[in-house]
């Protein structure tokens, strides 16, 4: 398993890739691809900041006429352009913002990449302990937060921007027209890209496919009670009115649900159902070979991947889709958990200070043994689906707040590695208290 995940911004260096035959041999290589199988013993991990210049007077001429609490005054200030987060990084730079960068790791690992909205995210590598990774990424938020003092930027741990208006500072090619399909659709898509931030927990998939489907399913079934568990973004500037325990969540649910909810209930088998998903969800965008003018890489509207490789778009993009075109494709997908070759769980808001550490040591226990797997399947039965009320009401809802407890717990009996952050979280969440927002500087 390998947890960073690169998006390859243009197509003139890449070599030829074989050609897709058919929509069936598009939808086995998805399923090889995404669904690769072995003994779980790694997890990962993606982790993500928000950034704030420190100068004053960039401070003062970007606050926000009112700023009614603590947390908005910590957003108190301009983000960093490309080239100054390019200048602080040195040699730890994504080829993203710094071409010729050598794009090195940090010292624990973890590779650094950058968000459009200016956030930074430490992409860990795969390790079988949950203890050894939480240490490694200790050590790699260290180092990334002393590289970014250094120029005067500072990060903050929170998972939506309370003050500041959505901007897309990274100006790529696919981001561009994300930009401009989401505008379409609503807010919500600029939102998800500028203002948000997420703690992700990769694991594998299991060793055959029996045990693939029971780690999928109970990774579905604990996701509206983790939701609640760890949703800390009440206040997300430039949504629409609600009050919402995760504004965080509540863009990916709205942003596009034909590429963010999928239909995983009504799925047989979570290969096949997945691969046909991927191949009807919507295009989101070409690659085109570099240089290209402003939203080259657009994708024609309401059209599907499936549409693109059966010939439908011929005349409109001018060639059949390869392997290079899905495997893009299959990274413009975005539901609560993505295969990728290992399952990515999307669906749990940055964590303030260094509560990042819990979920992480959560869906480790939680899928450690084939016991813990059908324990927490179990505890999350009651709420299992109820991804919407999770994200709006959080532990506020009764049985979502007993559910919460319940998981937690049953991540507590199986793991191997106590960390006393945990059981203070049962004890939370037994109150209906979200994770506390006191200490956002890290």
């Amino acid at each position: 398993m390998a947890v960073t995940l690169e998006h390859p911004e243009s197509t003139s260096d890449l070599p030829p890739h074989p050609a897709l035959s058919s929509r069936a041999a598009a939808e086995a290589f998805i399923g090889g691809v995404c669904f690769k199988l072995g003994p779980p013993s790694l997890i990962g991990a993606e982790l993500e900041w928000f950034t704030v210049c420190r100068t004053g007077r960039t401070a003062r001429r970007s606050a926000p006429r009112s700023a009614p609490d603590s947390t908005q005054q910590l957003f108190t200030g301009a983000r960093p352009t490309t080239e100054l987060l390019a200048q602080a990084l040195g040699p730890y730079a994504p080829r993203a913002i710094a071409p010729d960068s050598p794009a090195r790791p940090l010292p624990g690992g973890s590779r650094v990449t950058v968000e459009p909205g200016g956030q930074v995210e430490l992409s860990s590598i795969a390790v079988p302990d949950a203890a050894d990774l939480r240490a490694r990424l200790r050590t790699d938020q260290q180092h990334l937060r002393e590289l970014l003092n250094s120029h005067s930027i500072r990060m903050i741990a929170a998972a939506a921007d309370p003050a500041r208006t959505p901007r897309c500072q990274l100006r790529l090619p696919r981001y561009q027209a994300m930009e401009h399909y989401f505008t379409r659709i609503g807010p919500f898509g600029r939102l998800m890209m500028s203002n948000t931030a997420a703690a992700q927990v990769s694991v594998d998939i299991g060793a055959d496919h029996a045990e693939l489907t029971t780690r999928w399913t109970a990774l579905h079934a604990v996701g509206p009670a983790l939701i609640a568990a760890f949703a800390c973004s009440p206040v997300l500037r430039g949504a629409p009115t609600g009050e919402w325990a995760s504004q965080r969540m509540r863009t990916w649910l709205h942003l596009d649900p034909a590429r963010a909810c999928p239909p995983v209930d009504e799925w047989a088998d979570p290969v096949a159902g997945y691969a046909a998903w991927a191949l009807d969800a919507p295009l989101l965008c070409v690659r085109r070979t570099e240089p290209a003018p402003r939203l080259a890489w657009a994708a024609p509207p309401d059209t599907t991947f499936g549409d693109w490789l059966s010939g439908a778009l011929d005349e409109v993009i001018g060639r059949r889709p390869d392997i290079g075109d899905l495997r893009y494709h299959l990274t413009t997908l975005f539901p609560p958990v993505r295969p990728a070759g290992y399952f990515e769980v999307r669906y749990l808001d940055a964590q303030p200070g260094d509560g990042w550490t819990v979920p992480i040591g959560v869906v480790d226990a939680l899928l450690s043994t084939p016991a813990s797997v059908a324990d927490a399947t179990a505890a999350a039965a009651a709420t299992a689906g109820r991804w919407h009320d999770a994200a709006r009401y959080g532990l506020a809802d009764p049985e979502l707040r007993a559910a919460a407890v319940a998981v937690l717990e049953a991540a507590a009996a199986h793991t191997a590695d106590p960390d006393p952050q945990l059981h203070a979280a049962v004890r939370r969440c037994a109150h209906g208290w979200a994770p506390q927002h006191e200490e956002r500087y890290v």
